[in-house]
């Protein structure tokens, strides 16, 4: 029909072209009937008055410009209907710009704040919902004074939890919960009372929670949180004002049955994981109170939901308002990026989160540990750059079995940057995981009672939660057992479920994946500088006495090369520009190390840098570097440097230290 349509209108074109077009049949009912035509088609305007006098006709777009500003005035129209207070916010959007900008003047920003204030006075509620101006009463709150921020603060008091809840009203709450004095605080943590559970449950909810726990005192912290165990807990508010430390104390103190608190705890957590609100600290410090009561069934079926959560990319992007700083660009990339990182890689950041990771690839399957370490794909520097990231990549690199899986995801990409790990503090901790594991010299008493985390019920040594298991769960205080005995967890393996022999795994990720030769090379390339560094000289250190229980034993000829070239930097005449080895702080201590744990540097040692040139380096840090040929425990390196060094010890010009403070 359309089709036979235009054909006949293309039709009636050439006809009436050719000039054999059809007269017009004439319209039934005279001249009325043809008026009305005529007046219909001319679009509701019609001719009065004698010849040449016309009412105009209204002018419709025609060029691009006019069409666009129809449509724009049309739009206009639309909004004025539609939005109650749309001209109040096209004049607060005008004062946004003035005051967001980084290069204005405190008094214009103050002014623009103050006029933006009180326009919306007594319409604060409206405004903090709107997509529009939310971000506009949030720059307000951060930039007004403490006066007005206290009085918008009381109007939206009763509303916060609402506002929680609301996509664009949540950054204001997180900013008045920011700026908000000690007392403003206590009455929005008290006014979270029986809530905070449904508000984790909420994908937007949840951030505000988890910010209020952050900012909070250990008593407010351990308020919000002791309203997952129970619902006694959350209908009496006088009972979450305690000071006990962990769930088994509250268990204790309040005479709470054990079996209750774990049905209650699995509803709250296995609502947490089905939402998937799993990136926050609440959230993991309630998971892992939940691990010390849990039996072997529940803990691994959370551990079981964690981890297809914790693979997949964040729910929510929290982010800052726009600015117009040169940065912004940079800003935008890095905020698309993070959303695609996963969530393990983002809950590194706390100790709490690494703990939690840490379960997942102890208790995980085979193919649980495959698709987190998959999921690492990229992030792998990331991790290693952090505090806590680093002792994630060492739990990895000490427990999965699958070697080449590590080798592709994990030391491929290592092996690209070695020179800037070498050189960082966190970054040289895996690294030093593989040439010497578990070393308290390396690792805190903390990170190393990290990575020996485990979950009661489902370690070696199961315990069954009952009643009368209170007093003996108490694996959270492992912390403090191990700052007294920092050696006391020093090479030992936190290996559970892996077969693989700790040995020959290292040697696979060190040797095989030629991780060695690089480390080697690299330690070659840059020795001045490793040596004078104090992170640098840790790796170095482990290269050349060839790592614990002597793992780099295939590298020999290369360790040589490492030693002459230490001996080479070490042979170098004293200069104004640059600090010997044997005089700088850091090089001095470990070369007289070296001496003394490796014969073979010794002995290259001596033979290039010091026999003959003894006298010249007896005294400063130097005499540290000499006098530990005779504190080595090698024979063959004290009958080398005996002849010489003797006869300045009897002169008193060195100085050799009592065999048994050394010892001590």
């Amino acid at each position: 029909m359309a089709g036979g349509g235009l054909q006949g209108a293309k039709k009636r074109k050439r006809e009436h072209a050719e000039g054999k077009a059809k007269p017009r049949k004439q319209v039934k009912g005279g001249g009325d009937g043809a008026k009305r035509k005529s007046h219909s088609a001319a679009g509701g305007y019609t001719a009065h008055g004698g010849a040449g006098e016309v009412v105009a006709r209204k002018k419709t777009p025609v060029t691009p410009k006019e069409k666009r500003l129809a449509a724009k005035e049309m739009s206009e129209a639309r909004k004025m209907k539609r939005r109650q207070h749309y001209s109040l916010e096209k004049e607060l959007t005008k004062l946004w710009e003035k005051m967001r900008c980084h290069d204005v003047s405190k008094e214009e920003r103050s002014k623009a704040v103050s006029q933006a204030i009180h326009k919306m006075d007594g319409k604060y509620l409206d405004i903090a919902t709107s997509h529009v101006t939310a971000r506009v009463l949030q720059t307000c709150v951060k930039w007004c004074s403490e006066s007005e921020r206290d009085a918008i603060f009381d109007v939206l008091q009763p509303h916060l939890l609402t506002l929680s809840c609301k996509k664009y009203a949540v950054f204001l709450v997180k900013k008045l919960i920011e700026l908000a004095s000690k007392k403003q605080f206590a009455s929005f943590i008290s006014s979270l009372h029986g809530r905070v559970a449904n508000l984790l449950h909420h994908t937007i909810g949840a951030a505000v929670v988890d910010y209020a726990f952050q900012r909070g005192t250990q008593r407010q912290k351990r308020q919000l949180l002791v309203e997952l165990y129970s619902p006694e807990l959350q209908l009496f508010k006088d009972l979450t004002v305690q000071s006990s430390s962990c769930l088994i104390d509250t268990i204790s103190k309040l005479g709470l049955q054990i079996s209750s608190v774990l049905l209650h705890m699995t509803i709250v957590i296995d609502k947490i994981l089905e939402k998937g609100t799993v990136e926050y600290l609440i959230v993991h410090t309630a998971i892992l109170e939940y691990f010390t009561i849990a039996d072997k069934t529940s803990a691994s079926d959370a551990i079981c939901q964690l981890i297809p959560l914790l693979t997949q990319g964040a729910l929510i992007i929290d982010g800052d308002e726009p600015t117009n700083a040169p940065e912004l660009p940079k800003k935008a990339k890095a905020k698309k990026k993070r959303s695609k990182e996963p969530l393990i890689v983002r809950i590194m950041q706390t100790r709490e989160g690494l703990k939690l990771g840490i379960s997942c690839v102890k208790y995980g399957s085979a193919k649980d540990r495959k698709k987190i370490i998959k999921s690492l794909k990229g992030h792998i520097m990331k991790l290693a750059l952090s505090d806590f990231g680093c002792l994630f990549l060492i739990c990895i690199i000490s427990i999965v079995d699958d070697t080449k899986l590590v080798n592709k995801i994990v030391i491929q990409e290592l092996v690209k940057h070695l020179k800037q790990l070498i050189f960082d503090k966190n970054g040289r901790r895996p690294l030093l995981q593989l040439l010497h594991p578990f070393c308290s010299r390396y690792l805190s008493p903390n990170d190393l009672a990290c990575l020996n985390y485990n979950v009661p019920s489902l370690s070696s040594t199961e315990v069954e939660t009952s009643e009368s298991a209170i007093g003996v769960i108490t694996e959270n205080k492992l912390d403090d057992v191990t700052a007294q005995d920092p050696n006391g967890l020093e090479g030992k393996q936190i290996v559970f479920e892996s077969k693989k022999d700790p040995l020959q795994r290292r040697h696979e990720l060190l040797i095989k994946s030629e991780l060695a030769e690089a480390l080697v090379q690299s330690c070659i390339e840059n020795v001045g500088e490793l040596l004078r560094t104090n992170f640098g000289k840790e790796v170095l250190y482990e290269m050349a006495v060839g790592g614990k229980d002597n793992v780099l034993d295939g590298l020999t000829d290369r360790i040589h090369m490492l030693h002459d070239a230490i001996a080479s930097d070490a042979a170098q005449p004293k200069t104004e520009d640059t600090e010997h080895a044997f005089e700088n702080f850091f090089s001095s201590r470990v070369i007289r190390r070296m001496v003394i744990d490796c014969p073979a540097f010794a002995v290259t040692l001596w033979r290039k840098a010091l026999q003959g040139k003894c006298k010249i380096w007896a005294e400063g840090h130097s005499s540290k570097v000499v006098a530990s040929f005779l504190e080595s425990p090698s024979t063959e390196v004290k009958d080398l440097a005996k002849p010489e060094l003797q006869p300045l010890v009897d002169a008193g010009i060195l100085k050799v230290p009592d065999p048994k403070v050394v010892q001590k």
